[in-house]
């Protein structure tokens, strides 16, 4: 592993942590180096069902939200402003004024957040800057960053709640709504939304499908999903927090909708976007059908071509395009 940024600022005395008590250290991905923490004292609260489950398996105390007290906190930034605003002022409220130590790249808007603190009276370090990031501490009366905190804000389409950070939190994604407006014949049975986020699609099906007995929201990202468990009320749902590319289910599925995801931060991961679509193939029964938006230029035509036996385009929009896929051929035993 990479010597991190964090760790080389913790070394060198750049920023630093004391000497008791525990430490929250807020959405570091799996593959983070907190080699230079006190693992004993350390907590990791992180909501994304991959890296929890992750940091868990290695023998890391992991939570969703932080539980108990704690003398210092560290902010991993989110790629997301809003996001990051919150998470700095939930640490600051949970440390009682700190110190918080935050780490995060000058394209996670690291340089932006630190001249904020700086004009609001935080007591802010000397910036540990390395490998296109910096690394700093400050701490101020918690009251300070209370208006980064998120109100109660307004409803999506009069009905819908969403968080900073979650995707699509500020509208419906436009590829949400092609695959919405797409289900005209009626959907039966069990149907799986995967990558379910704050619940739209599986809403809106649930309202024009009364012969769907079962809807099942699968979503990793434990923010949106409770989100989705206040938009989905209907009692046919079903939510489950969970990686959606590994989700096992006791039978097949009639449908599968999905908008599969292909970033993971701000980096371009196509095979994930595949995933979902081999998620999408091993959960479906045999006569199941798969129900796939996504954006024009992905390829995933060629990738679904080796998933099922029947493939094609059934509607488009500016940018985006819809797929019908029956048949599942490959199935992992």
């Amino acid at each position: 592993m990479t010597v991190s940024r964090l760790t080389l600022a913790l070394q060198s005395g750049a920023v630093s942590v004391p000497p008791d008590g525990r430490i929250a250290v807020f959405d570091a991905p799996a593959g983070a180096d907190l080699s230079a923490l006190p693992k004993d004292r350390v907590q990791i609260v992180q909501g994304f069902a991959p890296d929890h489950d992750a940091w868990a398996a290695r023998g890391w105390d992991v939570a969703v939200t932080p539980e108990g007290a704690f003398a210092a906190a560290l902010v991993m930034l989110p790629r997301a402003k809003a996001a990051a605003q919150a998470r700095l002022a939930e640490a600051l409220a949970l440390t009682g004024g700190g110190p918080v130590l935050v780490d995060g790249a000058k394209t996670d808007g690291v340089d932006s957040l630190l001249k904020a603190l700086r004009k609001g009276g935080a007591e802010v370090s000397a910036p540990f800057a390395k490998a296109h990031g910096k690394t700093f501490s400050f701490g101020a009366e918690p009251a300070a960053l209370a208006h980064w905190l998120p109100g109660e804000g307004g409803l999506i389409g009069g009905r819908y709640r969403t968080l900073p950070g979650v995707f699509s939190a500020d509208g419906i994604d436009r590829g949400s709504a092609l695959l919405v407006g797409a289900l005209q014949a009626p959907l039966k049975g069990r149907v799986a939304d995967l990558g379910a986020g704050w619940g739209y699609v599986a809403a809106e099906a649930l309202a024009a499908h009364p012969g769907i007995a079962e809807m099942h929201l699968i979503e990793a990202d434990h923010a949106a999903l409770s989100c989705a468990r206040e938009n989905v009320t209907d009692p046919r749902a079903r939510f489950h927090w969970a990686d959606a590319t590994v989700f096992k289910a006791d039978r097949g599925f009639d449908t599968v909708l999905t908008n599969p995801p292909f970033h993971v931060s701000r980096t371009a991961d196509p095979g994930l976007g595949r995933a979902f679509l081999a998620a999408a193939a091993r959960l479906l029964a045999p006569h199941g059908q798969a129900l796939i938006v996504a954006n024009r230029h992905l390829p995933y035509e060629r990738d679904l071509a080796g998933l099922f036996g029947e493939t094609r385009e059934i509607g488009a929009e500016a940018g985006f395009k819809l797929l019908l896929a029956r048949r599942p051929s490959r199935r992992p035993r």
